[in-house]
């Protein structure tokens, strides 16, 4: 992949890039000569391979400290926001508020910073679950109904505020925004965890870390249905939207088009990870019962963007990936 040349290097800032979607994103933005490429840190400090990096400039910043936001974005002409407090359906359950007020502040101060300082163009990441549930039908950015599901009630409304926020800043200067609702992003550098990760990465997790003809426990009955799609496909749409936005603000769907459900999803992890492993579905541990399948007919419009990986490859690609970065010795047991 490759962004837009320029007669010079623009200065593209990218927010959470310790994170999945932001690791991901730094990968294909340093290797890009047309970009001076710097990235922020918070909590987590720079892998070694990236700090050592001569090509990318590194920021520590706590995205919800105003001071902090303005010396970032200070002299940049692309932001892309991929920073963000994220989980999985255990916390989203049990502490509701997880998603929402350091998300609604970070965010807030990101987009005045951006009009403040003139920056061209804003990349922000939105969500799916701000759709209501409505089975086979695939979803069109128009069909937000304000019924947002009660599990994601806080989570979905802040994305939506968030959505508005760009809307608001797009029609007071010169800074594009592109909100992006995208489905389950997956692929390497995905949160592998049992608990906190959404249903891809617990997963693989279980499934890598079981022994031969052992059992993994899946969460739910399996019946939920999710829109997937590999990591690299989303970025190809990035790319895609800042080289060829021409609009002041665009809201737009981004994903596989087409959904799966958690058993058929974890069936096929387990084939492809070539282990004979029982699955159990426990149906008393923490889920989400959700169906969602995305109209991307817009994206494809706009933006001549559809996705390249079939979900059958995307597994293979990550599960490659998983097995080069957590040798056995370090799964989780």
């Amino acid at each position: 992949m490759s962004f837009e040349r320029h007669n010079h290097r623009k200065k593209v800032l990218l927010c959470g890039a310790t994170g999945f979607i932001g690791r991901n994103l730094l990968n294909h933005l340093r290797a890009n000569p047309d970009y001076q490429v710097y990235a922020t840190c918070h909590t987590k400090e720079p892998p070694d391979i990236l700090s050592e990096a001569e090509e990318v400039q590194w920021i520590k910043a706590d995205l919800t400290h105003k001071d902090d936001v303005n010396q970032a974005i200070q002299g940049k002409e692309i932001v892309i926001q991929a920073a963000a407090t994220t989980s999985g359906s255990k916390e989203i359950l049990s502490k509701p508020y997880y998603h929402v007020t350091d998300n609604a502040v970070m965010n807030a101060l990101i987009f005045r910073s951006c009009h403040e300082k003139g920056v061209g163009h804003l990349i922000f990441f939105s969500c799916t679950i701000v759709y209501p549930d409505q089975g086979q039908r695939p979803l069109k950015e128009s069909d937000f109904n304000y019924q947002i599901s009660e599990k994601y009630f806080g989570a979905g409304w802040t994305k939506v505020y968030h959505e508005k926020m760009c809307e608001f800043y797009s029609r007071m200067g010169p800074t594009k925004y592109t909100a992006i609702r995208h489905s389950n992003i997956y692929g390497p550098f995905d949160k592998f965890d049992f608990e906190r990760s959404h249903v891809f990465g617990a997963t693989v997790a279980k499934v890598m870390s079981s022994p031969p003809r052992g059992k993994i426990v899946v969460w739910g009955d399996g019946s939920e249905e999710r829109d997937l799609l590999y990591v690299d496909d989303l970025i190809e749409f990035v790319e895609k939207a800042v080289s060829q936005q021409k609009t002041q603000f665009e809201l737009i769907n981004v994903g596989a088009g087409e959904f799966i459900s958690v058993r058929h999803l974890v069936e096929k992890i387990v084939e492809h990870s070539g282990k004979d492993l029982e699955i159990e579905f426990d149906e008393t541990k923490p889920t989400i019962p959700f169906h969602l399948r995305l109209n991307i007919d817009r994206a494809k419009t706009l933006y001549q963007w559809s996705p390249r990986t079939s979900l059958d490859e995307g597994i293979v690609k990550t599960l490659d990936w998983y097995r080069c970065h957590y040798p056995e010795s370090q799964r989780i047991a």
